[in-house]
């Protein structure tokens, strides 16, 4: 059964590398491919700490921000961070709301998030979080995906743009990286369900057991 993997490049080399460590065979197909989004400049004194919800965004951050405290979602986001040049990065192990909350609880009252153009605001009380735009995922020419497949679905948007692609949606299961992208995708699916944890890994994790153990074992929306 294919495993597709949709997410832009570089994550989906990374995915690629850990799904075939565990012994899959995946398609590498991206929807999207990022790209760095001009803006005004950024005056870092301004802020206390940087919020990243997406290695994209540390990617792609000013570099004046790396002096600054970096709260980060998960570990592939701080390690972007890391490479980006931030050198105290603090890292999450929940959502966007949850690290904004532990900066919240860290003291810091204003900050900035450089974000995609398509982004969740997060917000978190008692902090200013101003979001500031760094990236934009266009969209890659595709012709139809036809199963059976596990298709990985990491963003409401790719949601609802594979939708638009797939073939009969009765041969494709639907692996995704959260409710709302789960929903964008919409129903008629061989199987859907959402991972454990908004991670890459989490996800993975699930889409390799859909790919083992077939469709049937799956209750739309309840994961495995």
């Amino acid at each position: 059964m294919k495993l597709l993997i949709l997410r832009p490049q570089p994550g989906a080399s990374e995915t690629e590398e850990r799904a075939r460590a565990i012994g899959l065979e995946p398609v590498v197909a991206p929807l999207f491919t990022i790209e760095g989004v001009d803006g005004p400049p950024v005056d870092a004194a301004r802020y206390e700490a940087v919020l990243l919800t997406s290695a994209n965004g540390a990617r792609f951050a000013p570099s004046g921000l790396a002096a600054l405290p970096c709260f980060a979602v998960g570990e592939s986001t701080a390690a972007a961070a890391r490479a980006a040049g931030f050198a105290r990065v603090h890292t999450g192990s929940g959502d966007g709301a949850a690290v904004a909350a532990a900066m919240a609880a860290a003291g810091v009252r204003r900050a900035i998030h450089p974000c995609g153009r398509d982004h969740l605001a997060v917000e978190a009380e008692g902090v200013a979080i101003e979001r500031h735009i760094v990236y934009s995922a266009e969209p890659v020419p595709h012709g139809r995906f036809d199963g059976p497949a596990v298709a990985m679905i990491h963003s409401a948007r790719a949601g609802e743009r594979f939708a638009e692609l797939a073939g009969d949606r009765a041969m494709i299961a639907i692996a995704a990286i959260s409710a709302a992208a789960a929903d964008s995708a919409g129903e008629g699916w061989a199987a859907k369900a959402v991972a454990a944890a908004p991670r890459d890994q989490a996800l993975l994790e699930l889409a390799a057991k859909l790919c083992k153990y077939g469709f049937e074992l799956v209750r739309d929306g309840n994961g495995l």
